[in-house]
């Protein structure tokens, strides 16, 4: 549930100023005491002029189980997830925004080496992961994955700062999204990750603008790119170019809008090596995706993925926990999707996906059930079943994960 506050002048009423000290309570350790403090103590509104500030988050707990053979020996875990947004709109010119996530995690999969550092590792310029205390059975967390400052002016658009830049068209791959890209499988990260950049836009039309990105990653390679979006009919449509990582160059293209009644977008990126003559050692990636909702609101999706990136993944494990870079968003080269989603009830919903891997002989399945208990309380269950026979690796590779989540949104 959304807080939104409406500020009014009074000389008494002061804002509360642990919003302020926010980011530095993070850094030194004090983000759960923090947290604590906002339930005890909800924020007081400021009191300058017609100023809007927003407050909310939201706090689950989520059981998980993986194995590889169902008669093996299960990993189970539980985390304890609680994210924060403070977003102020100053004015019709400013607008700010700090989020915070801070995860409490316990369980055998602490005891894996190398799996802390999926939690704590920060890709971006800035270190924004703080480990507030951890064990060999535990480790509690808090990152600052949002916090950017935006200012308007006219058909002129500024925003800098830890941000997220979506370029992407399709659901499931996004080749277009060079700044930022992300899981599909980490269903428990709805904002989806950010990084630290400078972006432009300008406004040349009500659906199309020009827009140019720089961001700078953890190892302080530098990423931008140039972008065109029109729209000369029914379908928007996207052109880029630009560097990747210091490293490539790319150029791209994607589209969005609809075929009769069903939507239809798609993506294409090329990867040119800069140390390398054009056309070789390049990769291309594409995306195609298609959906349809029927009037008994069943709706149903397909996409389509070729990669030709050169994979070497020795099981799903190592793909699965790893940081994605735009061109490891998958781990084959043809890949099928397809999904299917229906509210049985207005309160109960369920869906079932699947990706069907040709190159490894391998498959994806992926039900899972949601119930709205309460207006801001629901409940969810996800199944994560992974087969295939990857290169070099006898025998054929399997991964189960479910999860049982409850989730608080305030």
């Amino acid at each position: 549930m959304v807080k939104c506050c409406q500020m009014r002048k009074s000389k008494n009423n002061r804002t509360n100023p642990l919003f302020f000290q926010f980011p530095f309570m993070v850094k030194h350790g004090m983000g759960v005491p923090l947290l604590v403090l906002f339930f005890l103590f909800p924020p007081v509104t400021a009191q300058t002029g017609q100023n809007n500030l927003l407050f909310q988050g939201y706090l689950t707990n989520m059981q998980s189980v993986m194995f590889q053979h169902i008669d093996d020996s299960w990993i189970n875990d539980n985390l304890l997830h609680n994210r924060l947004q403070l977003k102020w709109y100053a004015n019709d010119y400013f607008t700010t925004d700090i989020e915070v996530r801070n995860r409490f995690l316990y369980g055998k999969s602490m005891e894996i080496p190398g799996y802390k550092d999926t939690y704590t590792r920060d890709q971006g310029w800035a270190d924004l992961s703080f480990t507030l205390t951890s064990s060999t059975s535990y480790l509690l967390e808090s990152t600052i994955d949002r916090a950017w400052a935006n200012f308007r002016f006219g058909n002129w658009e500024l925003r800098a700062g830890r941000q997220r830049i979506n370029w992407g068209k399709t659901m499931v791959w996004n080749p277009n999204d060079i700044f930022n890209a992300y899981s599909f499988f980490d269903f428990d990260y709805p904002e989806k990750p950010g990084c630290d950049a400078l972006r432009i836009q300008y406004y040349t039309g009500v659906s199309s603008n020009l827009e140019a990105g720089v961001k700078v990653n953890s190892d302080k390679k530098i990423t931008a790119a140039g972008m065109l979006r029109i729209n000369p009919g029914m379908y928007d449509l996207q052109f880029f170019g630009g560097v990747l990582n210091s490293r490539d160059l790319v150029a791209g293209t994607g589209w969005s809008g609809n075929i009769k009644n069903a939507g239809f977008s798609g993506e294409l990126t090329l990867f040119q090596p800069r140390d390398s003559s054009l056309g070789k050692g390049g990769d291309i990636m594409c995306s195609v995706s298609t959906d349809y909702t029927f009037r008994n609101s069943l709706f149903v999706q397909m996409e389509f993925l070729y990669s030709s990136v050169n994979y070497n993944y020795l099981n799903f494990t190592e793909f699965y926990f790893l940081p994605l870079t735009v061109k490891e968003i998958t781990f084959t080269d043809f890949n099928i999707f397809g999904q299917v989603s229906y509210p049985f009830t207005p309160l109960f919903s369920g869906t079932f996906s699947g990706i069907y891997y040709p190159s490894i002989k391998g498959f994806f399945m992926g039900p899972s059930l949601s119930c709205n208990i309460q207006d801001n309380l629901d409940i969810s269950f996800f199944m994560q079943y992974f087969n295939g026979e990857f290169n070099n690796v006898a025998g054929r590779q399997k991964l189960t994960l479910a999860f049982l989540r409850l989730k608080w949104s305030f």
